[in-house]
């Protein structure tokens, strides 16, 4: 067997890709195309590297569901343990009908709406990560009119460059997120001064796919100086939460790897005299980012005097990464032909967008009928999924081992129609 790239259940095996112990031409047969497909296996490998990481500490891993909220892969997550990082009301809904428990489900986001901080008291959640001083204010009202206390945690923006792409940077002055470095004691003596709230921690989030331990680093000297500024004004923080953003393997990408990286922090977070606190971790990506792959159907080969395109039944609705970041996915035949000589595409959906394009410049041996896979979808794919075009969203398969098991159903048509109303 020879694994993919970071993709250790992923693998060929006798000419044919596998997820785990399936063929990919399989399952494509069986569900159809656009079809997701998820490693069990690959999720949970994932997850032990943080742990080892962790081992020995008070720590809570906080899976980042808006990577992907899937109830079949939310369940995964909570079945082993994690809590879950949340931004909405509707990602609560989907964290509470898997079984996780209140009080290990954080709440961030920017904009936090008085119904949403009223859902999330109301059922007991663990902390709330805020983001602004506007937002202190508010919150306070609605956890009084309720008769509670809310806990919270303010997100301090660090400033430290990730080193990312600048959708995805997150602790920059000019990002939307978090409390300016600068004005962060001040927050936390006007949360310490509310009556209905509780300050419990201190929360960093710096941004996405980092691949690099420095700004890491960078970050939590910062956050450290914070914890020591705020508690020398008579405010305790309970835990640190060093949010996610670790990086996958996506192109020969060599993030560090999380128990590594978590080695390497722990030693900085004793050396500062702080390794007594609870950290708190909100992974995403790095979850669930390389146990996923897309198998899509070639459709049509259409050579062209500049270029040559293999147009598959995958599109930029099913797989927004490449057209909202010109982000980089392999793409493999799932079963490679002998008798096609490899040739150069641009492979491309049936959207009527000249964005619609899911790579460029890939080899494949390939003819119409054939399935390829996209590789490392298990992130930031399904979950922004549209149905642009009035296309149905795809459906989603989870491998454990050899069994299958069908954890979203694909749309219709009808599914599409059914909230819509015409005028009398």
């Amino acid at each position: 067997m020879n694994a993919l790239p970071g993709q250790p259940h992923i693998h060929w095996r006798d000419g044919e890709l596998h997820v785990e112990q399936v063929p990919v031409t399989q399952l494509a047969r069986e569900h159809g195309t656009p079809l997701f497909v998820y490693s069990k296996a690959s999720m949970l490998a994932a997850l032990a590297a943080y742990r080892r990481g962790l081992e020995g500490r008070r720590a809570r891993i906080c899976y980042a569901m808006k990577a992907n909220s899937s109830l079949g892969v939310l369940q995964v997550f909570a079945q082993a343990g994690c809590g879950f990082d949340i931004v909405s009301g509707g990602e609560l809904a989907r964290a509470l009908a898997v079984g996780a428990k209140p009080h290990d489900i954080i709440f961030s986001g920017v904009g936090k709406t008085r119904a949403e901080m009223a859902q999330a008291l109301q059922v007991g959640i663990g902390c709330f990560n805020v983001e602004s001083e506007a937002e202190l204010e508010v919150l306070d009202q609605v956890a009084g009119q309720q008769g509670r206390v809310a806990p919270v945690s303010i997100r301090v923006n660090p400033n430290v460059d990730a080193k990312t792409h600048p959708y995805i940077s997150t602790g920059l002055k000019g990002n939307k997120f978090g409390i300016a470095h600068e004005r962060t004691l001040h927050a936390y003596k006007r949360a310490a001064s509310l009556k209905h709230l509780r300050v419990v921690g201190i929360d960093c989030h710096i941004g996405s796919q980092i691949t690099d331990s420095g700004p890491y680093l960078d970050a939590m000297d910062r956050i450290l100086d914070l914890v020591a500024t705020i508690e020398a004004e008579g405010i305790r923080l309970q835990h640190i939460d060093f949010g996610g953003g670790l990086g996958i393997d996506y192109r020969g990408d060599r993030p560090p790897a999380a128990d590594a990286l978590w080695t390497e922090l722990l030693r900085k977070l004793d050396a500062r005299g702080f390794g007594d606190r609870e950290i708190l971790l909100e992974p995403g990506r790095s979850l669930v980012g390389n146990a996923g792959l897309c198998v899509s159907e070639v459709l049509y080969l259409k050579p062209g005097e500049q270029k040559n395109f293999c147009i598959v039944d995958a599109a930029m609705n099913d797989l927004p990464r490449p057209a909202m970041y010109e982000a980089w996915h392999g793409i493999e035949a799932a079963k490679p032909r002998s008798d096609a000589q490899p040739t150069t595409y641009d492979v491309v959906g049936p959207v009527c967008e000249s964005g619609d394009w899911l790579g460029r410049e890939r080899s494949l041996a390939v003819q119409p009928g054939d399935f390829i896979a996209v590789l490392s979808t298990g992130a930031y794919c399904m979950s922004m999924a549209s149905n642009y075009n009035t296309r149905t969203r795809a459906a989603e398969v989870l491998v454990d081992g050899g069994r299958t098991h069908v954890i979203r159903e694909r749309e219709r048509v009808e599914d599409l129609l059914r909230n819509e109303r015409l005028v009398d």
